[in-house]
């Protein structure tokens, strides 16, 4: 079998209670724009993303938040982005990781509780 044809990762869904409320965090807090708000099986469709980024991330109604994503969100400077986010509130943690060899990187949670990692870009 030669596997499928899936090309790429087009959108990950985060769980939260209100779409507005993730929607304006996503947006206004981490700058992401809005790529569809569209009715959905009785409810919304909400996906947002960072300019340019070939992956969205959907907010998806539900109870269920406040969960590890596993998602990493690529930065070229993680120190401005840790001290942009702090300085808005968002629950972000005290310090950035820095080890030798792996990529300066810190966890903040949305409003929701569901947490993110932000990784800064490693120079090749």
């Amino acid at each position: 079998m030669a596997g499928t044809r899936i090309t790429d990762v087009t959108t990950v869904a985060v769980p939260v209670r209100d779409q507005d409320e993730a929607l304006a965090f996503y947006v206004d807090v981490l700058g992401f724009g809005k790529r569809l708000d569209a009715p959905f099986g009785g409810g919304r469709w909400v996906t947002v993303a960072p300019a340019g980024a070939s992956t969205s991330i959907a907010l998806v109604a539900g109870d269920r938040t406040g969960v590890d994503t596993g998602i990493r969100l690529a930065t070229a400077d993680a120190a401005a982005d840790h001290e942009h986010l702090r300085a808005a509130g968002v629950d972000v943690d005290a310090e950035i990781l820095r080890y030798p060899g792996v990529p300066a990187m810190f966890t903040f949670r949305d409003a929701d509780g569901n947490t993110l990692v932000v990784v800064e870009i490693m120079a090749t």
